[in-house]
């Protein structure tokens, strides 16, 4: 009998503690679910403006199957997209300008095939909601409005989510709507890299000195003048007769108008400067760094390099060696003049958004925003920042909330 006792306890012994683990390993993994998930509602596809190949507007193409960005590393956020603002770069990269580099960057084993790009995505600004993060974002969670400047290398904001990392994005001004916000992190990421990293300027350290911006209606020099002039910077401009009123009101101290004649000559009979940021280009190199202070640590900072246009041309190798051997001759031959010769490059920065927010919020900066498409007006949106002349950001308002 005893026997027959001990059998029976031990077969619901096992019962029981089938129960209890299946009951845990269920709990688990349902946990562990919800950890990775990468939405909520597990979507594979989402619609999006996409290119197929490089060209002209004529490739853009509109789809509902646009592959659902995933979190593949554990610092990765999945932001749904509310505004996506247009840049000229944009309207570069639809045309292949700087595909050999970004598609190393990418792939830097070279192990996927040419093409494997496609369908590509354009957009570097992006404003909107955190939907998904990763194990390992702390400072960010599901719900927080963000906005960032997305690189050149991954997939961008025209769709209705892009997945970006923690690093690469920040929290959403307060005092501005998303379709305001999607105006400014390229262009503001790009002048924070020009003037700050690569030009050695900063709140502390701005006060009364004399910067030059040539090109200075533009979206970066819209923004420089406005970050510059909240350092307390003294600020001259060049730009056209229709944009003089414009910049002024940004808080330009000075405007020369490119229109009335060559501007090196006034430009030549103000006071050196301590810092020159160029938008323009081309011989302006001639002439600019002649209007710097000499031996006094000034310096040229060009955002119009000859890089990706190498790396194109000649390949990634033949394309570096070039642009080093460029760069390396100019800075030596203006260093022996007292002055600094650099080259500036967009560089996306969640930190220095995070300044840059602060600004905003403080009324030192405004969102110049100077028309808005809808989702579905993305191909006109793209031929009006093409064709140039704007004083303002062309946004795309892609989901609710964007106003």
């Amino acid at each position: 009998m005893s026997c027959v006792r001990y059998l029976m306890h031990r077969r619901l012994f096992r019962h029981l503690s089938k129960s209890v683990c299946e009951h845990r390993v269920h709990g688990w993994l349902r946990n562990q679910s919800r950890l990775i998930r990468t939405s909520s509602k597990a979507m594979t596809i989402m619609p999006a403006w996409v290119i197929d190949q490089y060209g002209n507007n004529d490739v853009l193409r509109f789809t509902n199957n646009a592959s659902f960005p995933i979190i593949n590393y554990p610092n990765e956020v999945i932001v749904k997209v509310f505004a996506a603002g247009l840049n000229p770069i944009d309207v570069s990269m639809r045309g292949g300008y700087g595909s050999a580099t970004m598609a190393m960057k990418r792939d830097p084993l070279n192990i996927k095939q040419t093409g494997s790009e496609f369908p590509l995505i354009l957009g570097r600004d992006v404003s909107g909601v955190i939907m998904e993060c990763g194990l390992d974002v702390k400072y960010f969670r599901e719900r927080d409005e963000v906005w960032a400047a997305i690189p050149p290398w991954k997939q961008g904001s025209l769709a209705e989510f892009v997945v970006l990392s923690a690093n690469e994005i920040s929290h959403k001004p307060k005092s501005i709507s998303h379709t305001q916000a999607a105006a400014i992190p390229y262009v503001a990421t790009t002048a924070w890299s020009a003037l700050v990293n690569t030009g050695g300027l900063s709140k502390d350290n701005c006060a009364n000195k004399r910067i030059l911006i040539l090109g200075g209606s533009g979206g970066v020099g819209t923004f420089a003048i406005q970050m510059l002039k909240a350092w307390g910077a003294h600020v001259t401009v060049t730009c056209s007769h229709n944009a003089e009123r414009f910049v002024k009101g940004l808080g330009a101290d000075h405007v020369v108008d490119y229109t009335a004649g060559p501007v090196e000559e006034p430009l030549s009979a103000l006071e050196k400067f301590d810092l020159i940021l160029d938008n323009i280009g081309g011989d302006t190199e001639r002439w600019a760094l002649g209007l710097l202070k000499p031996w006094a640590g000034a310096k040229y900072v060009t955002l119009v390099t000859p890089f990706l246009l190498n790396t194109d041309r000649l390949g990634i190798a033949d394309g570096m060696l070039q642009t080093a051997a460029t760069v390396a001759t100019k800075t030596i031959k203006h260093l022996v003049k007292g002055v600094h010769y650099r080259w500036g490059f967009f560089a996306p920065s969640g930190p220095a958004l995070d300044e840059i927010g602060e600004m905003v919020d403080a009324g030192q900066i405004r969102a110049v925003v100077e028309e808005t498409f809808s989702f579905s007006q993305v191909p006109k949106a793209l031929e009006k920042v093409e064709k140039g002349h704007a004083r303002g950001k062309t946004v795309v308002e892609i989901s609710k909330g964007g106003s």
